[in-house]
């Protein structure tokens, strides 16, 4: 709390020896009450009472004295501002008046009114001229001499990030954060044990020095914050020499782990400059949301604050004037499952690439989980990777061929090799040669023949407009535009500009790109039976765009059992022993060109039950072999959770 000065009553005593000494004539042509009322509203609305009347002080004392009182109210740079308007003046007796102040403080943003209250000023003829008796109580009815007036905002409860059956995302949880005080321990010190604090939990020493060299003497300058079973052992005792040092225990609106859906949920920490410059009602040291859906929905889960303003007397007694209670941020409920999120994360732990799992529930679209792996460095690949799907964007492929006459038994070619306009494509190296030759269609999904899927390039391109598979695309939800509330790609299927790349489209390479989210949509639509959108944000409604061709129930039979068979018969047969309902799925390995050598994105997707997953990991072997693993460790912990 602000310790008082006694300037306000200073300037009485020193003023009673003083007789009227500043505006205003002996000739009793000065104002009246009324315009001395006025000339000092103005003032007090100016914050500037150089030239108003006084009748025991000077104009720079009686602006001293209320500097002091106000002081405790600013809001800014600036300086408090009021509005001050003259009521009704009466004189009380020859020579004596008394006038009405109505005042109006802007104590904080969005308060329709602002802190409204009148006081009573009085007024003294003196030789003809009217002028204003210097009292604090003409500032406020509540102030006694050498009180002044403190303003104190309250913050509101940050809304907490809860996700399905209730359970808390983002909530306050316990910190203890580290910092040197600047109030126990002279500057030199203080920059030293800055220094030494610095090294112990290894933050930038000379960058963490000058902050605390440029601290006001009574700031605490955190260094680092901790959960509060993370504080490193040994710490304490290591601070403990260090006078200038203290430990902080609080809370912070944290998920369960660090890297709990960080990309996705973002975080909260101290406001920057910028923020402060952008938004009038955040101040420095304030706490908001720095990035993902913290930063985004910043509006509604800080709520509003709330202020509080007391007369601090002479001795530090408080007395409060004025009340506005906070009110707390709403509630952003999400449809993440902190189990099978946590699960997810677990899966992806040790995975040294980029990598991602999302898990999507196809009965609603719910995405229950949306990982990023540790070798992402914070990027969201989850839900905004664009990468090319390789063989598992086959499923879109089925589908239009499906609908351009084939059925799982029509017979396709499956050749080592095919040329299209003088590129030779090919099968990947470990292909099956029982699985060559004349196969039904449901053979080449499950060994994932690329010479298969382009010999019937003709039949999807009859018209040269190239839109049957940007069609089935959208009918499994690849390719929709949607804002669903957060950063999410939906894909993409270009036209082709040529035949190699037209042929390319069909295997997943060429110009398609695809999220893991949009992948595990894309699986979510088979398993249901119709066009999944995905959703995360409850309050965020989602619906499938107008034109879609709606998935028909003979193509989605035909679908799941050719997905069917690349577990019971081909690169998928790893997860045939999951535990549960029918394991669909289909591996992808797509080439992309990386230093002028060719390297792969390994892709799996599957669904059980009421569950769709897309695995990726950047620069994999294979589909089967690298992302394959990390799939049906994921579908038996989601069995074992009921998932």
């Amino acid at each position: 709390m602000r310790r008082l000065g006694s300037l306000a009553t200073t300037v009485l005593l020193l003023g009673a020896a003083t007789t009227g000494c500043t505006a205003g004539d002996d000739d009793g042509d000065g104002p009246g009450p009324e315009e001395a009322a006025a000339e000092l509203a103005a003032g007090l609305a100016a914050g500037e009472l150089t030239g108003v009347a006084f009748t025991t002080v000077t104009d720079d004392q009686a602006q001293a004295a209320y500097d002091e009182v106000v002081a405790g109210l600013a809001t800014g740079e600036d300086g408090p501002t009021p509005a001050v308007e003259v009521g009704e003046v009466t004189e009380t007796e020859e020579g004596a008046a008394t006038a009405t102040l109505t005042w109006t403080w802007p104590v904080l943003e969005g308060v329709d009114g602002g802190w409204s209250y009148e006081s009573e000023v009085a007024l003294m003829d003196l030789d003809g001229a009217w002028r204003a008796v210097w009292l604090p109580s003409l500032v406020h009815p509540g102030l006694e001499d050498g009180a002044v007036l403190e303003r104190t905002t309250i913050r509101a409860a940050r809304g907490d990030i809860t996700g399905a059956r209730g359970l808390a995302l983002v909530t306050d949880r316990p910190v203890v954060s580290y910092g040197v005080d600047r109030a126990r321990v002279p500057k030199r010190q203080a920059v030293a044990d800055a220094r030494a604090l610095a090294g112990l939990v290894d933050v930038d020493a000379e960058a963490y020095a000058a902050r605390v060299r440029a601290a006001g003497d009574q700031a605490f300058v955190e260094a680092i914050t901790y959960r509060r079973e993370e504080v490193p052992a040994g710490l304490v005792a290591s601070t403990g020499p260090l006078r200038g040092v203290i430990a902080i225990p609080g809370e912070r609106p944290l998920a369960p782990t660090r890297e709990f859906a960080a990309p996705v949920l973002g975080s909260v920490g101290e406001v920057t400059a910028e923020m402060v410059a952008e938004d009038p009602t955040l101040r420095p040291g304030d706490q908001a949301g720095l990035s993902g859906l913290q930063a985004r929905y910043e509006d509604q889960l800080r709520g509003e604050p709330g202020v509080v303003v007391d007369a601090i007397g002479p001795g530090g007694e408080e007395r409060e004037l004025f009340r506005v209670e906070a009110t707390p941020g709403e509630e952003l409920v999400l449809t993440l499952d902190v189990d099978l999120q946590s699960a997810a994360e677990a899966v992806l732990a040790d995975v040294r690439p980029g990598s991602a799992l999302v898990a999507v529930r196809p009965s609603d679209g719910a995405l229950l989980a949306v990982a990023n792996g540790p070798g992402n460095d914070g990027l969201n690949l989850a839900t905004y990777g664009q990468l090319a799907p390789g063989s598992t964007f086959k499923t879109v492929t089925s589908l239009a061929l499906l609908r351009a006459g084939l059925e799982p038994g029509t017979t396709v070619p499956c050749t080592p090799t095919l040329e299209v306009d003088g590129r030779r494509f090919t099968n990947y190296s470990d292909y099956p040669a029982s699985a060559l030759g004349p196969v039904p269609l449901r053979t080449a999904v499950a060994h994932s023949c690329n010479t298969a899927f382009i010999s019937q390039r003709d039949r999807l391109d009859r018209d040269g407009s190239g839109d049957a598979l940007l069609e089935a695309a959208a009918s499994l939800g690849l390719g929709l535009d949607h804002d669903l509330g957060f950063p999410a790609y939906f894909g993409s299927v270009e036209p082709p500009a040529s035949q190699t790349q037209a042929a390319a489209d069909l295997i997943g390479q060429g110009r398609v790109l695809a999220s893991p989210m949009v992948m595990a949509t894309v699986m979510a639509s088979v398993q249901q039976g119709a066009t999944v959108v995905p959703r995360l944000l409850e309050q965020v409604e989602v619906s499938v765009p107008e034109g879609v061709a709606p998935l028909q129930a003979t193509e989605a039979d035909a679908l799941r059992s050719l997905l069917r068979s690349v577990v019971t018969d081909g690169s998928g047969a790893q997860l045939a022993d999951v535990p549960g309902p029918p394991v669909l799925a289909k591996t992808g390995t797509a080439e992309f060109e990386d230093g002028g050598r060719i390297a792969t994105h390994a892709w799996m997707v599957a669904a059980q039950g009421d569950l769709a997953v897309a695995v990726l990991v950047e620069r994999g072997a294979s589909g089967s072999s690298t992302a394959g693993p990390l799939l049906e460790e994921f579908l038996r912990t989601a069995r074992r959770l009921g998932g």
